[in-house]
């Protein structure tokens, strides 16, 4: 039989088909590369529905530290921000660290109760400020408020402590498009019971002319020795210093400007200058960074009026007050100053404003806004920090 042979048309037709063919062949023979990759989703948008997790996450987290300091059991149950999972959890890291601040906090309640303070109950919720969102990276601002009720172990003790902070969480989108808790952080320049990073320390204070007064460090020691207050010797009046600080712990006076958020320091010594101001200590005009001058308004303020050591040079210059020997010496209308790490440097101000009759004092203060704290529980928080007591 003879090759049958083929038009050129139907020549060419067949290679490019063969050719084809080989190509489909050929790609079927390669690897798949991608074949066990995983597949990374698009930028997760921040729905509602999110949001209000983020913020239950949040509520969660800062309830577990709250709930480690009361002596109620519920500080060995399952931490509840560990329940979360799915599309918005704690990452591996966060939860390690939760942990940590949870062991922290415990050791901080045998503190207390060491120096004779309990916790009965608490109660801490959050509220969500705002969101914002840039690409795989959630910013997340929120409020939370705690109220602690103390456990009658003394006698004498407030029904409660309360205070409200600040705080930023960081979230951070998987390949998935779930969301996990990275970074917590606090925003406030102060302390609360609850807060486990260490606060921010001021920075150094310079005298306008002359050397300022030294203050003497006061003792944490118990017990105390005796140093009544006379209620009546200064003309002050106590209660309403007590009475403006239980008034504006947690909101602002309008009247006057909020240092809050705006370095080491924020509105504390602002809080306690108004604090005495309601109480009769009467202004001293001059410069605002002589200190000593002490006036304050919603205009202008002298360095003496909202600076921590400022405070005290003027303080004490002006024999306005005098030196406690001891922390537990406070009564109410006096002020505590605190030096974090001791480098001389005065960090923190705060107004009693309760003496229990077991003689322990109670503080409140802003930044981080906080009322009725014992003296007690501050050192059981900052054991080796400076302290600097002094009686109005």
């Amino acid at each position: 039989m003879k090759t049958r042979k083929l038009s050129r048309k139907r020549r060419r037709a067949t290679i490019v088909t063969a050719a084809a063919a080989s190509v489909v062949a050929g790609a079927a023979l390669l690897p798949n590369w991608s074949a066990g990759a995983a597949s990374v989703a698009d930028d997760p948008t921040v729905d509602a529905s999110t949001k209000a997790t983020f913020q239950r996450l949040a509520d969660a987290v800062f309830t577990d530290r709250t709930d480690a300091l009361v002596d109620n059991g519920k500080s060995k149950q399952t931490p509840k921000a560990s329940r979360f999972s799915g599309d918005v959890r704690l990452s591996s890291t966060q939860s390690r660290d939760e942990n940590a601040a949870l062991s922290q906090l415990r050791g901080r309640k045998s503190r207390l109760a060491s120096l004779g303070e309990k916790y009965s109950s608490a109660n801490t919720s959050v509220s969500l400020d705002r969101t914002r969102v840039k690409g795989r990276h959630a910013t997340v601002a929120v409020t939370e408020t705690t109220t602690l009720t103390y456990k009658k172990v003394q006698g004498g003790e407030p029904k409660t402590t309360g205070f409200q902070a600040h705080h930023e969480l960081t979230f951070k989108a998987d390949h998935k498009g779930d969301w996990q808790l990275t970074n917590v952080r606090d925003t406030d320049d102060g302390v609360a019971v609850n807060q486990v990073a260490s606060p921010q320390v001021a920075k150094p204070a310079t005298a306008a002319d002359d050397a300022p007064p030294e203050a003497t460090r006061s003792a944490i020691t118990l017990p105390a020795p005796a140093k009544a207050k006379n209620f009546s010797a200064t003309g002050y009046d106590y209660k309403a210093m007590a009475a403006y600080a239980a008034k504006y712990w947690n909101k602002y006076n309008p009247d006057y400007p909020d240092f809050n958020g705006q370095g080491a320091g924020g509105d504390c010594t602002n809080f306690v200058s108004q604090s005495l101001k309601a109480g009769g200590w009467k202004h001293v005009p001059g410069y605002t960074n002589d200190f000593h001058k002490w006036f304050g308004n919603a205009d202008i303020q002298s360095d003496s009026f909202v600076g921590v050591n400022e405070f005290s040079w003027f303080a004490l210059s002006s024999k306005r007050v005098t030196s406690l020997a001891n922390v537990y010496q406070l009564d109410v209308g006096d002020v505590l100053q605190m030096d974090f790490n001791k480098d001389g440097e005065k960090d923190h101000s705060m107004i009693v404003t309760s003496r229990s009759s077991q003689g322990v004092p109670y503080v409140s203060y802003h930044s981080t806004n906080t009322y009725n704290r014992s003296v007690a529980s501050i050192i059981a928080s900052y054991p080796n920090a400076a302290y600097y007591a002094y009686r109005t």
